[in-house]
């Protein structure tokens, strides 16, 4: 059960706040309802009436601190794979999004996130469907982390871009060239001892 005042991830509307909890009498059954409303609803326009029993409708309490820096150290590895077929792609990020399961989103989030930067460097356009799941999963997963690290969704998506950029420039470090080196060095030697003579 929740309680009044807790935020909440409610199905397909993100963040909720609990604003109340009642009982409604349907088809001669009592049922507890919780009365929700989206936390970007700045306007206070929706109102959920979501059953407290509805085992179809995903409901959950947002993650805890230690989960939340998890999450954002996640970002240092691999994601999930990268599908080429574009239906399979979608509808296997989707259930990923669908499942709840914060590390298998932020997974597919990080994914997305790789892939459409290598599209940008590459002066091509990422996929319109990709980019929207990206955004729906920056909506919920983000705002959540800002909300339990009490920071604002911007500095989360920063810090991401941050890990990405610092984890594909150690990548892209090459080995040093030690035949060039030591040809560079002798090079050296060389024109001193001339020096030298002289």
């Amino acid at each position: 059960m929740h309680d009044i005042g807790d935020l909440i991830i409610y199905s397909g509307h993100g963040i909720c706040r609990v604003e109340d909890i009642s009982d409604k009498e349907v088809n001669g059954a009592v049922k507890t309802y919780y009365v929700l409303h989206p936390i970007e609803d700045n306007q206070h326009q929706l109102t959920i009436n979501a059953p407290a029993e509805n085992k179809n409708v995903m409901m959950r309490k947002l993650m805890n601190k230690d989960e939340a820096k998890k999450i954002l150290e996640s970002f240092q590895s691999k994601g999930v794979d990268w599908i080429d077929n574009s239906n399979s792609r979608i509808k296997t990020y989707n259930a990923a999004l669908n499942s709840g399961d914060r590390m298998e989103i932020a997974k597919t989030a990080n994914t997305l996130i790789r892939k459409k930067h290598v599209y940008q460097a590459e002066g091509r356009k990422f996929f319109e469907q990709d980019s929207k799941l990206l955004t729906n999963i920056q909506t919920i997963l983000f705002k959540e982390l800002s909300i339990v690290l009490e920071t604002s969704t911007d500095d989360i998506k920063q810090e991401i871009i941050r890990i990405y950029f610092i984890v594909h420039n150690t990548r892209k470090v090459k080995p040093p060239d030690w035949a060039a080196l030591l040809f560079w060095v002798i090079s050296i030697v060389i024109l001193s001892k001339r020096a030298i003579d002289r």
